[in-house]
């Protein structure tokens, strides 16, 4: 249960954005060790703006979302999901439930169970393996999986066990099991790693495709990819937000082509 400071139930789709930001990041340290993954670093996210994050190994990524997600307690400063919810004081399966899912690399999904099931096991409420797979599904939640199969393109695939899917495929069906559960934020790391050209392609128009309704947060080295899908790019190094703007303006940024120095920059 997520409720707000006056202690009213609160779901994703009652998140106040009316200055127009889901997710508000201020002033957020976090030190390993003496290391400062994070070093007083702001971040702004529109509510159902695309936001590209780029930097070198070590820059903060995995650090911001591990913030973002309740796995990592920073040292100082403020995390908000709209306006309403202070993300500090809740574990990480209650930022779950309040509408924030995250997608690793590597993609998890349950390999002897169909990708229908998959999704299935993924709607939105609290439910165990053994209840959802002997329930029976009522019409809203099946017109839920039908139209998430057609958002992931795997409508031909519903019946077929997960571990059959390709490896792109694989990375789709995790999506929409995220996407299943009716997260207002998605915050998706290295999306297109070990994917063909045709995959990849793929998987740019479906995050392109997400934006306005859920907000996406795309952490991935391909540049050419983050080309492709990027309308916003924050650049973070040495845990601070170094630049901010379009791929372009990135790419012409002085700052950032010299921490791009020699094969990096190339890639920008």
């Amino acid at each position: 249960m997520i409720v707000d400071s006056k202690g009213a139930l609160l779901s994703s789709q009652d998140l106040n954005t009316k200055h127009g930001m889901i997710l508000y990041v201020e002033g957020v340290s976090v030190s390993f060790d003496g290391f400062k993954a994070l070093n007083d670093l702001n971040l702004y996210i529109k509510d159902g703006e695309l936001r590209c994050l780029i930097g070198a190994n070590g820059a903060g990524k995995t650090t911001l979302m591990d913030v973002i997600t309740g796995k990592t307690r920073p040292d100082k400063g403020k995390v908000n999901f709209g306006q309403q919810i202070d993300l500090l004081t809740l574990n990480e399966s209650e930022i779950a439930r309040a509408g924030i899912g995250r997608k690793f690399q590597k993609p998890t999904v349950f390999e002897a169970l169909s990708v229908f099931e998959n999704i299935e096991l993924s709607l939105s409420g609290d439910k165990g393996i053994y209840s959802t797979l002997f329930h029976k599904l009522s019409g809203a939640q099946k017109d839920k999986i039908e139209e998430v199969l057609y958002t992931i393109g795997l409508i031909a695939e519903r019946n077929y066990p997960a571990g059959r899917l390709s490896h792109g495929q694989k990375q789709w069906l995790e999506i929409g099991m995220l996407l299943a559960a009716e997260p207002r934020l998605l915050l998706v790391d290295e999306p297109v790693a070990g994917m063909t050209a045709q995959e990849t392609e793929r998987t740019a128009e479906l995050l392109t495709s997400l934006a306005g309704k859920h907000s996406v947060v795309v952490v991935e080295h391909d540049m050419a990819f983050v080309r492709s899908i990027a309308r916003k790019v924050t650049v973070l190094h040495e845990g601070s937000v170094l630049a901010e703007g379009s791929m372009d303006e990135i790419q012409e940024n002085r700052a950032v082509r010299e921490v791009y120095l020699g094969e990096e920059q190339a890639e920008l």
